[in-house]
């Protein structure tokens, strides 16, 4: 790989980091910049894969604050979204990589306009504590197979979500996003590692940049009216919904 390429993986990666820690949208960065450098799409999503293990280091270890008081949520979260990734990863290593792209660009839509309409649709409270219910459970398992798969668009599917599910605000709402679909590309990362085609020299440079951006994402959520900010992950959502349609339908 040449300096050059390095360099646009790094700023791809910086790009996806923020992308991802605030909206969970690190793939419409990273996948496309993969590809330019010329990978093949199957290496470039193993490649993918691994390399978002950064970001959500990043992430986690900035949201510190945001994620006091939600163990018992998260914990039960953790464990579904990890056997998802686990299943989703084995689903990318042993079927057609186009299962899912017919009907990613609807659900990617339907998350992100999901969020601009926020409700109390799944939950149950126990002492003022929130407690991840059924219908959370299984929404987190089936996007954590998802995330394992392919996973543009995961984190926003994830967040709309939590922001029904629970009544979080959207800063601590995706602190937990970013440590379940991290916890579930983790998983699938080893499989990658292990039996995928991972090209190590474009780990580098982009692992690199989406540590930097992931670390920079929860910093940045702290501070802005999140009213503001969640439309404007909805808008982002949107658009990465008509280009994975494009892709699927065209």
């Amino acid at each position: 790989m040449s300096a050059a390429q390095a360099v646009v993986l790094v700023a791809a990666g910086i790009a996806g980091g923020l992308a991802g820690s605030i909206a969970g949208l690190a793939s419409i960065a990273t996948y496309p910049a993969l590809l330019a450098v010329g990978l093949a799409p199957v290496t470039a999503n193993v490649t993918n894969t691994v390399s978002l293990v950064f970001s959500t280091t990043g992430s986690v270890s900035a949201s510190r604050p945001e994620l006091r008081g939600q163990a018992p949520t998260l914990r039960r979260l953790a464990v579904v979204g990890t056997l998802g990734g686990a299943a989703g990863g084995a689903l990318l290593l042993l079927t057609p990589s186009g299962s899912f792209e017919l009907v990613v660009p609807w659900l990617v839509a339907l998350g992100s306009v999901s969020m601009l309409a926020r409700r109390r649709i799944v939950r149950t409270r126990v002492g003022g504590v929130h407690h991840a219910g059924p219908g959370l459970l299984a929404g987190t398992a089936l996007i954590g197979v998802y995330g394992g798969y392919f996973g543009a668009g995961a984190g926003v599917m994830l967040l709309a979500l939590l922001l029904h599910a629970t009544d979080e605000d959207l800063p601590r709402a995706n602190a937990v996003k970013n440590v379940v679909l991290g916890l579930a590309n983790a998983v699938a990362a080893v499989a990658f590692v292990v039996f995928g085609p991972v090209r190590w020299s474009a780990v580098v440079p982009l692992g690199l940049g989406l540590f930097v951006g992931g670390r920079l994402g929860p910093v940045i959520v702290r501070r802005l009216p999140g009213e503001g900010l969640r439309g404007a992950i909805a808008v982002a959502g949107l658009c990465l919904a008509v280009k994975l349609g494009l892709d699927a339908y065209g």
